[in-house]
């Protein structure tokens, strides 16, 4: 897919990077880390805005009554991973949210009042919080992007694959890019090389 394919609206566009906490990076998911890190330290060189959130469970929740699913309820299981801390330490803003979606009150003000049309997604994990997120964007009238090399799962390849294959479904498989595609659109602002 070349860039005439999909265009991001760079202007009005935010890069989220989504729950890449301790707890839910492992085996599975680690090997995405250093690309989310390229491709936000790439996005700020361009003076383009990035937004973290931080998913934090609860005593009383639904993954506990549910699943019975009690971990990233404290630090350090909650906090950002340390490769990508200073980076989410500059970040326009650090959402926190107790669900899949970044759509909380806070992150629908925040949005609203920046202006921003078009929401870039990567992060951990892509067929939940990641892909929710994305379709309630949809659902909201902003134009999703998934970066599905930026995105993985921490259950595995096959769950991560089973994400992209219902995001294609849900927002449009045009909507579905890679951190390549979206550097070669972001390149004219760039004065670093794109790709190294």
């Amino acid at each position: 897919m070349d860039v005439t394919d999909t265009a991001v609206d760079i202007d009005r566009a935010v890069l989220i990077v989504v729950d890449v906490q301790n707890g839910f990076t492992n085996h599975h998911s680690r090997h995405v880390v250093p690309v989310i890190s390229g491709v936000a330290e790439r996005w700020s060189a361009a003076s383009r805005p990035v937004v973290f959130t931080r998913y934090r469970n609860y005593p009383g929740s639904s993954f506990e009554r549910f699943f019975r699913w009690s971990r990233l309820q404290d630090s350090p299981e909650t906090d950002i991973v340390p490769e990508l801390a200073d980076q989410a330490a500059s970040a326009y803003a650090v959402l926190d949210k107790v669900g899949y979606s970044l759509f909380t009150d806070e992150a629908i003000t925040l949005l609203a009042d920046a202006g921003w049309t078009d929401l870039v997604f990567c992060g951990i994990a892509t067929e939940s919080c990641v892909l929710k997120s994305a379709a309630d964007a949809f659902e909201r009238g902003y134009a999703p992007w998934v970066l599905t090399d930026a995105s993985a799962s921490d259950a595995g390849p096959a769950v991560h694959d089973a994400g992209l294959t219902v995001a294609r479904r849900l927002i449009g498989p045009r909507q579905l890019i890679t951190t390549e595609n979206l550097l070669a659109q972001l390149a004219p602002r760039l004065e670093v090389p794109v790709l190294e």
